[in-house]
């Protein structure tokens, strides 16, 4: 597979990613399987790990500033 903004190859990697909810709710996901450019550094994230990823987003108070996840958990 390469990637679609510089066309480099792809490497799976285990790494620790934030992703914002909200405007002030923030979460990382610890040791989540990805894709990373070799070329440019852009991360790719499978559509099954995005889809657990939502799950556990799911399940975040909407209170709650910055949580962090093991995914693997």
């Amino acid at each position: 597979m390469k990637c679609h903004l510089c066309g480099g190859g792809l490497k799976a990697i285990v790494t620790d990613m934030p992703f914002k909810l909200s405007r002030k709710t923030i979460v990382i996901l610890k040791e989540l399987p990805v894709s990373q450019c070799e070329g440019c550094g852009e991360f790719l994230i499978e559509d099954s790990v995005m889809e657990r990823a939502e799950s556990i987003f799911e399940k975040v108070d909407e209170a709650t500033e910055i949580k962090i996840v093991q995914y693997a958990a």
